[in-house]
């Protein structure tokens, strides 16, 4: 019965981390002086998608919970130290305490940047705590813009 689960479940990853590649590849961002921020040695750009909202970047978003598979020491800690609670997400790219929103999929609700993800996922990928295993599975991967608030 487990070596039936496995041979499911490895094409399942390899297709999800296929996919999720294939969005990163097309995402392209424009460069201007006025959208590079500079922090820790890595530069940051913002996509330039509408003069009324310049500060508009295209993301994957993926959602993850409290599990022991799914973070590193303690799965209650976020990679700032703080405690987990609605409203936080890891990304690679934004400083600690940034604040964004997905305004596609949670209109104006803001979320805050206190958690960090596996460098292979890149920066421009967004991943969301859920309280719940089932909740985060069912969020799935999508594409997104989020607009970033305040830095």
């Amino acid at each position: 019965m487990h070596k039936k689960q496995i041979f499911i479940l490895i094409p399942a990853i390899a297709l999800f981390f296929f996919l999720a590649s294939t969005l990163i590849a097309e995402s392209s961002v424009e460069l201007t002086e006025k959208n590079q921020i500079e922090e820790n040695n890595i530069l940051m750009t913002f996509s330039r998608v509408e003069e009324e909202k310049p500060n508009l970047v295209k993301v994957i978003v993926t959602a993850y919970s409290s599990t022991v598979w799914q973070t590193d020491d303690d799965p209650f800690i976020t990679a700032s130290g703080t405690r987990v609670k609605e409203g936080i997400i890891a990304n690679n790219m934004l400083p600690f305490g940034t604040e964004i929103r997905i305004p596609e999929y949670f209109g104006d609700k803001v979320f805050v940047v206190e958690d960090r993800m596996n460098r292979r996922k890149g920066p421009y990928w967004v991943d969301i705590w859920f309280a719940s295993t089932q909740e985060a599975v069912d969020f799935g991967i999508r594409e997104a813009y989020i607009e970033v608030l305040e830095i």
